[in-house]
């Protein structure tokens, strides 16, 4: 099981390599919650997910979500 970073908006992967994936096998694993958490928080995203990823069955849990240091993205009106 992996701990990863989401990008809510992307539904992409935080990597070891600080870019973006979309292959959840290729994302960062920070091995729990408090961690993730607190690397998410860091990142220049408007919204993420913490998520366990489960490789054998590729599935995934929802463990948490929130606000990173990116300002949210408004819809023209």
């Amino acid at each position: 099981m992996n701990i990863l970073i989401e990008n809510a908006e992307s539904l992409e992967y935080l990597a070891n390599d600080g870019q973006w994936t979309k292959n959840a096998s290729a994302g960062k694993n920070f091995g729990n919650t408090g961690v993730a958490l607190a690397a998410a928080k860091m990142e220049m995203i408007s919204t993420f997910n913490i998520v366990s990823y489960i490789p054998l069955t590729e599935q995934f849990v929802n463990l948490g979500h929130g606000k990173g240091k990116a300002p949210a993205k408004t819809s023209p009106v």
